[in-house]
């Protein structure tokens, strides 16, 4: 069996996991700000909303997503175990999201908040895309006769 990609499948998850993440930012500032009270992206005074930020943190997680659903392409045409190796990649990349606001010089609370939004935005996006990259393969039938690896790798 050999892996081919369904990319319109690919590709409406991707364009499904945006969506997704964009509010699942919306959602993280809306509870930083308006339960919480604590200061996220913008002074406390705009608001549970805080204006145009909000919108940019969530159109950002939402490139975000399409970036991932982009790099998730690459891997499921060239890599060897390309959910592994994304799923890898997009963990690393969200640890550094969490990481970068702890060590901005802001109040405990922001750091913490924006730290919790990231995780949540960066969960979002792997494990819908990973579940998108599983159901956008197709398996096509392929001979292996001369293939002796079969014998190891079924």
């Amino acid at each position: 069996m050999k892996n081919e990609v369904d990319s319109t499948r690919l590709w409406a998850g991707g364009a499904a996991t945006a969506a997704v993440a964009a509010l699942v930012a919306v959602v993280g500032i809306l509870t930083a700000r308006g339960l919480a009270h604590v200061a996220v992206l913008a002074p406390r005074g705009e608001g549970a909303w805080g204006g145009a930020n909000t919108v940019t943190y969530a159109v950002s997680a939402a490139v975000v997503a399409v970036a991932a659903t982009g790099l998730l392409h690459v891997l499921l045409l060239t890599a060897p175990r390309p959910l592994l190796f994304f799923g890898w990649i997009m963990a690393l990349l969200t640890a550094i999201a969490i990481v970068l606001p702890l060590s901005l010089y802001v109040d405990w609370g922001s750091k913490v908040a924006t730290a919790l939004i990231n995780l949540a935005i960066g969960f979002a996006i792997i494990v819908t895309l990973l579940n998108v990259g599983k159901a956008a393969q197709r398996e096509t039938d392929r001979d292996h006769s001369d293939d002796s690896t079969q014998q190891f790798y079924p």
